[in-house]
C-alpha cells in the first residue's frame, strides 16, 4: 500500500492539471502561431509562471486499489500483482489465464 500522503499529492496534481489545462493548451497554440521571437519568449514566460505541478508530465497512473505507481495496466487501472489475483479469483470478466 502506498503512503496516503503520496496518493493525496497525486490527487492534488490531477486537480491542478485539470485547472490549468485550457490555459496551457491555448498558450502552446499561440506560441506555434506567433512569428516573432520576442513574442514567443513572452508567451513562454507565461507558461513558466504556471504551477510546476500543473504540467501533465508530472502525473503518474496509480493502482486503483493499492495506490502502487509502477506496473499499472491502463485497461484495468490495476497493478500487476493485484490484476493477477483478481484474474485467478475470476473477478475480471474477459480476462483469461494462460496455460500451456
Amino acid at each position: 500500500m502506498a503512503k496516503k500522503s503520496w496518493i493525496q499529492r497525486e490527487k492534488k496534481r490531477t486537480k491542478l492539471e485539470q485547472k490549468y489545462h485550457l490555459i496551457r493548451r491555448a498558450s502552446k497554440k499561440e506560441i506555434s502561431k506567433v512569428q516573432s521571437l520576442s513574442d514567443k519568449w513572452e508567451i513562454h514566460g507565461k507558461l513558466q509562471a504556471l504551477p510546476r505541478n500543473s504540467a501533465p508530465t508530472r502525473l503518474h497512473r496509480r493502482c486503483f486499489s493499492t495506490g502502487r505507481p509502477r506496473a499499472n495496466f491502463r485497461d484495468f487501472g490495476l497493478s500487476g500483482h493485484i490484476l493477477r489475483e483478481m484474474v485467478q479469483a475470476c473477478l475480471l470478466p474477459g480476462a483469461t489465464r494462460s496455460s500451456w
